[in-house]
């Protein structure tokens, strides 16, 4: 078909020129003859070269169209375009030409920052010269996407799908190359694992690694075949001793890896896991690393730790385990995780319970909260981070009551852990305060009638009612989430909690007015007796 005339690429007709190329953009076909014309009649370099003539002599008109039919160009989103664009003869002059927006006071610096700022880092050398210029080419591609839409609306990101193709494709491209290449990946993982490496250089290396790894997994027909050469590498015990390492920048890196493969494939590492804990004794495991950093975690506040908790979760999740291994296997790991693991996650609660002191008074629950609060006091008072610590540790718990019931009932009773939780609610963070009691509601949640005897034996609702008759007079989460666990209580209708209830705290609590919740217990408490007597007459 017939191509759309060209005007002669000259300094007066740059006016034409930009409103030929603005004039195409609702027109798919205008758009297309328009690109082949383009490229047909090598006007791109031609544009370019006035481009100089006018920032030589500093014609501000001519650079702002040269601007705005640079940008139009590119707006066309035509592959054969691009490959001239981003070449190494045009690149800076189409960089150029984008510094001169004229809504912007001052030109921008584009061209020194891909020329002195941005250099490219050859981690491990790249051998094969046409794959390190497809890498710089696809880095300035990425580069020019940024200055044309900084922050796209889903509206405009349609407009340069080409673009955003042609990015894809090409890191796609150099994936594939990279994983051809047989001395490439095993080259970094030796370096990474290299005690002799530099810091710096591993630094590097990870954050290579880190992005090679997110988008690798982000291509679902070639996932599989990527994490067979992973395999192959060692991949997951490398990860594991990267964890472990004390360089945060590292760990940080090697946690967001693991996260990405914990996305994209849980399978694999579930595998991982499994197979570790029942061939291996030895401490130093996944698991136990991503335990021990939650636990230990230097800044808990700033969400580091949300995410091991997510992958950690993910781990033990028996639901997701059924695709890979069969219920007794489920049953054996978890075996193995509360006989080896559990004990690493809640060592920071148990820590603030002497041992001695817990076995003595152990029968003397009045002596034996009473050594407790005060080991918490003296441990919990003014320690904000021990305490973010100690809410993450309790949301995993949380997770474990509800996805490991069996296992979580032995340890809980065991251990006497929601008994040296709830000491928790007398923290002056109230978030950990209303992580203890989450815990609580979490079990009550249940139903379970083990569980309802271990409460009411250990008079473990002594501390939710001080919590409610300390807050009486004010309106606040915790208040509200006591009087939530009572209200599940009363509306579940659990006879033998109401019971307890009723006759152990019923005089305190009728201190606490407006609140109906407590009057339906005792309304319930005094139905069910009685229809008890009834029975018995």
């Amino acid at each position: 078909s017939h191509l759309i005339d060209l005007p002669t690429c000259e300094l007066h007709r740059l006016g034409e020129i930009a409103d030929l190329v603005t004039s195409v953009r609702l027109s798919r076909i205008r758009k297309q003859k328009l690109a082949l014309a383009l490229k047909n009649e090598g006007y791109i370099p031609k544009l370019l070269q006035l481009f100089q003539v006018c920032e030589s002599v500093k014609n501000t008109e001519g650079l702002h169209l040269l601007f705005d039919i640079v940008r139009g160009i590119l707006y066309l989103d035509k592959a054969v375009l691009f490959e001239v664009m981003f070449s190494d003869e045009c690149i800076l002059g189409v960089v150029g030409c984008l510094e001169y927006d004229p809504c912007l006071a001052q030109p921008a610096w584009h061209r020194e920052f891909l020329t002195k700022t941005a250099k490219l880092q050859e981690v491990i050398p790249i051998r094969d010269p046409e794959l390190r210029q497809k890498i710089r080419q696809t880095s300035r591609a990425q580069y020019i996407h940024a200055i044309i839409m900084p922050n796209p609306s889903d509206f405009e990101a349609g407009f340069l799908s080409t673009l955003n193709s042609f990015i894809s494709c090409s890191k796609e491209e150099i994936l594939q190359a990279l994983q051809k290449d047989e001395e490439f990946l095993p080259e970094v993982f030796a370096q990474l694992t290299n005690e002799a490496t530099a810091g710096e250089q591993r630094c590097e290396l990870m954050k290579f690694f880190k992005e090679f790894c997110a988008f690798s997994f982000t291509l679902p027909e070639k996932r599989d075949e990527f994490l067979q050469t992973l395999s192959k590498l060692g991949f997951l015990p490398t990860l594991e001793r990267l964890m472990g390492m004390g360089d945060l920048q590292v760990r940080a890196a090697a946690t967001d890896i693991l996260s990405y493969l914990v996305e994209f494939s849980p399978a694999t590492v579930q595998q991982f896991v499994m197979q570790e804990a029942q061939q291996s004794e030895n401490d130093t495991q996944l698991i136990t690393e991503v335990i021990e950093q939650i636990i230990c975690s230097p800044n808990p506040e700033f969400g580091g730790d949300n995410q091991l908790m997510e992958i950690l979760c993910a781990l033990i999740d028996p639901e997701k385990m059924l695709a890979i291994a069969s219920n007794l296997e489920i049953f054996e790991f978890l075996d193995i995780f509360y006989d080896r693991y559990i004990q690493v996650l809640t060592a920071p609660l148990l820590a603030d319970t002497s041992e001695e002191w817990y076995e003595i008074v152990y029968f003397d629950s009045t002596l034996f909260f009473f050594f407790v609060q005060l080991m918490a006091l003296l441990f919990l008072v003014d320690n904000y981070q021990t305490a973010e610590i100690l809410a993450s540790v309790l949301q995993l718990l949380s997770f474990c009551v509800e996805r490991h019931k069996y296992h979580m009932k032995i340890f809980i009773i065991k251990k006497d852990l929601l008994r040296r939780t709830l000491v928790l609610m007398k923290s002056k963070h109230k978030f950990l305060a209303l992580c203890a009691l989450r815990f609580m509601r979490r079990i009550i949640g249940l139903k379970d009638e083990l569980y309802n005897h271990y409460i009411t034996l250990g008079n473990l609702f002594e501390p939710v009612v001080n919590a409610v008759l300390d807050n009486r007079n004010k309106c606040n989460l915790l208040k509200s989430a006591s009087i939530e666990l009572f209200e599940f209580i009363r509306k579940e209708d659990i006879h033998f909690l109401i019971a307890h209830i009723v006759e152990n705290f019923s005089y305190a609590l009728e201190s606490v007015k407006n609140i109906h919740t407590f009057q339906g217990l005792k309304t319930k408490y005094e139905q069910e007796k009685y229809q008890q007597n009834e029975k018995l007459n």
